[in-house]
Formats: structure tokens, sequence, C-alpha cells
């Protein structure tokens, strides 16, 4: 496995692979990597001769200066674990080489990036599509790996891809969760124990509120799982939405055999937890 810090020389690596009639997957992560991201490497290597994984903590997508400043910075025992699995190729850039100029250009995503996510963290998806699309456009891989766990990431990054006309194929791969249901995350490092050990309860809830989609109407449902959640003396609630899988647009009417996404958000201190879970009825 090698480790490439500049542009030009990740551009050379990936062409050359290409030169060589190799298929590329790319993983692109902010490191503090857990088995969920090592998922994702497994599932590129399935699919693809050359796998690049980058990892860059991209600091225009963090709408809060402090959580950028906590952000967990793991990169050694990153490194082992991609090695381990078998990526052949690591992209770490510093911030001046992925950002040389200021951010201008800003997306038109509709109502996608208004919603949930977009409307607690104002600019983040443009952040996020800025970097992804820089990623792409240097890498120009054959498939590119996210996890369903940022389902808002998700669709607004599919939605960029196509906006752009970008020769990529966005593989969505489930949410890897730990024993306890929790969904594997970079800030749950940031837990105690104490939050830790109640953290379960995001997950719990979502199963549960799946069997209630059936039971109750939405507004009784969203009424219920708040109350739920801001009774946890460890939890406070952020949002929790029930939205069209596909536009995002919250949902107040049921329609029968229409896939749904429940998002939930919620800080346990100042640790932000985000997770969903898609359904219908």
């Amino acid at each position: 496995m090698i480790v490439i810090r500049t542009v030009n020389e990740i551009q050379l690596f990936a062409r050359n692979e290409k030169e060589n009639g190799k298929k590329t997957g790319f993983v692109p992560t902010m490191g503090a990597l857990h088995k969920g991201h090592i998922m994702l490497v497994e599932q590129a290597l399935k699919e693809n001769d050359s796998v690049i994984v980058s990892i860059f903590v991209n600091p225009v997508q963090f709408n809060n200066p402090t959580d950028l400043v906590k952000y967990p910075r793991t990169l050694k025992s990153d490194l082992e674990l991609l090695e381990k699995a078998g990526c052949h190729c690591v992209f770490h850039p510093e911030v001046e080489e992925m950002y040389p100029e200021p951010v201008t250009h800003f997306y038109d995503f509709g109502e996608l990036d208004k919603v949930m996510e977009g409307k607690f963290r104002p600019g983040h998806f443009n952040g996020v599509a800025t970097i992804v699309k820089k990623l792409l456009d240097i890498v120009i891989p054959h498939k590119a790996y996210f996890g369903q766990k940022d389902y808002q990431q998700l669709v607004i990054i599919k939605t960029m891809v196509k906006m752009e006309e970008m020769p990529v194929n966005i593989v969505s791969c489930p949410t890897i969760r730990e024993a306890d249901g929790l969904a594997m995350s970079s800030r749950n490092m940031r837990l105690n124990d104490k939050q830790r050990a109640e953290a379960p309860l995001i997950y719990k809830i979502l199963k549960q509120a799946s069997l209630w989609y059936d039971q109750m109407s939405i507004n009784a449902l969203i009424q219920k799982v708040e109350t739920i959640i801001n009774d946890n003396p460890e939890m406070q609630l952020e949002y929790f939405e029930i939205s069209d899988s596909e536009t995002l647009e919250p949902v107040r009417q049921k329609i029968r055999d229409k896939d749904v996404v429940a998002c939930i958000a919620v800080y346990m201190g100042d640790v932000r937890l985000i997770d969903n879970i898609v359904f219908n009825y």
C-alpha cells in the first residue's frame, strides 16, 4: 500500500492504473476509521482491481468550528487498518493541497439540502458536494462507495453526480452496526461510558418506529419518538423526520408500498449522532 500526499501524484497513480486496464474503486473518508469504513473498502476490493481510499478532514463541511477541532485524527491506526484490509493506495492531502483557492461554487439542490441535516447544518452539504466533486475529478474512479448511515448525504451525492454528468457509479452500502445496534461512527469514540451504554436506544427506537408507522398517524409517531428520546437524561433530540426516500420531502400522509426513511439526529453531551431506517407499510 502506498500513501500519496499530492494531487499530481494521485492523478498519476490513478491514470497508470487505468492505462493498465484496471478498474478503480474509491472510498472517500475523513479518517478515524472503523469497521464500517473497512466494509466499504472490502466491497470495493471485490468489485474492482485497484482501490484508493482518501483520508481528508474536509474543513468546508463543518459549520461548527469546534466540531472540526474535535474531530478525531487517527492516521497511524487508519493506515494499519487499510493495509490489513488490502487497500492499494491512500490519498492523504493537506488542506492547502485541496483548497489552494477559497470555495466560491454553490450547488442548488432545491429542497434536498434544506431539510434535516441541511436545516441544522447550513452550508454542510455544499461543503460535502465540493470535496466529493474534487476527489472524483482527481481520481476518476469507476465506482465510489458511500455508507447509508449518512442517508441524506448519499442522496445529495447521487444528485450532484447526475447534475455534473460525472462518469462514476455511486455504490450505496448498508449501515454497519455494533452488536447492540449502534451505527458505527467516528464520533462514537467521543462518547463517555454512560453515553455509550445509552446510545443503542437510537436504533432501537428507529426499529420501533417502523412498527408504529402502521399503527398510528405520522404526527403521533413523531411526537412519541420525540418524547422517548428527550425523556432520556443522556439525550437531546435535534430532529426526527419521516421523509420520502427519494425526494427527502417530509411525509405526513401514508402511501401504501411507498418507501419512507426515518432520520434522526441526537445530541449526547456535545456528541451528535445520526441514524436512519427505511421502511413502508
